[in-house]
């Protein structure tokens, strides 16, 4: 359920609350607690420890904090938590690449590597109908390198906008990942920051803007999953930062 929030208001407040655990983490939760709490009536003290810290990690891995989505029509949203780590200016992807698809013009491609400790729910970064869902199967070579877009497994999402506007952006399995799963379906409504899939266990979301369009994260940078602006479409102008 989305709740409207102007938090930009003068007054009022909210507090810090725990994040819940996604519906697809609680088997693992529950596994890893019950073989703790083995190796505890077992006496073994040591593994006990180590599958506590496991058992922590796991809840720690399937968190989904809520999240504040800026609504504004010309905004992209980060899909991913991480660390931007290649914008760089690429072909679309042939699987969603076209006329019916994102065009076969160069875009621009933001990297968002996610590392086993971040957040692993992948959001919507526009508003719109989802188009295309189109999974691949492939590698499991390090999602921080290039070829990972061509080679890894990987699912790409195209949505529409209502204006005719198309995002696209793919989740890319890593060394650890293993599963790629979509909570969405072809000719879904989404919402901005809309939760639409997760990836188990460390991966990459890439997100393609089209011309025109200039990211406004850095390399380097972190970014979270439905809040961090991403791009201004239409907005071509670049920025720079400083490392600090």
């Amino acid at each position: 359920m989305s709740t409207t929030i102007s938090s930009n208001r003068p007054g009022g407040g909210i507090k810090w609350r725990w994040p819940s655990i996604h519906p697809e983490g609680r088997k693992f939760l529950l596994i890893a607690a019950i073989v703790t709490v083995c190796f505890w009536l077992l006496g073994w003290e040591i593994a006990g420890w180590l599958m506590a810290g496991i058992t922590a990690w796991v809840g720690a891995f399937f968190r989904d904090p809520v999240r504040v989505t800026p609504t504004s029509a010309d905004l992209v949203i980060a899909p991913a938590d991480g660390l931007v780590t290649q914008i760089a200016e690429v072909p679309p992807p042939p699987e969603i690449a076209g006329a019916d698809g994102l065009g076969d013009a160069p875009m621009l491609r933001v990297s968002i590597f996610m590392s086993v400790f971040d957040v692993h729910i992948n959001r919507t970064p526009v508003a719109g109908t989802l188009r295309k869902l189109v999974y691949i199967p492939g590698k499991f070579v390090n999602a921080d390198l290039d070829k990972a877009s061509e080679e890894n497994e990987r699912q790409h999402f195209v949505v529409e906008r209502a204006d005719g506007v198309r995002i696209g952006f793919t989740q890319i399995a890593g060394l650890v990942a293993r599963r790629i799963m979509p909570f969405v379906s072809m000719g879904t409504e989404l919402a901005t920051g809309q939760r639409v899939g997760l990836i188990r266990f460390g991966s990459r979301v890439d997100v393609y803007l089209p011309q025109g369009t200039a990211p406004q994260v850095l390399l380097g940078q972190r970014t979270l999953a439905g809040e961090t602006i991403v791009a201004r479409l239409g907005k071509g102008d670049t920025i720079d930062g400083i490392g600090q």
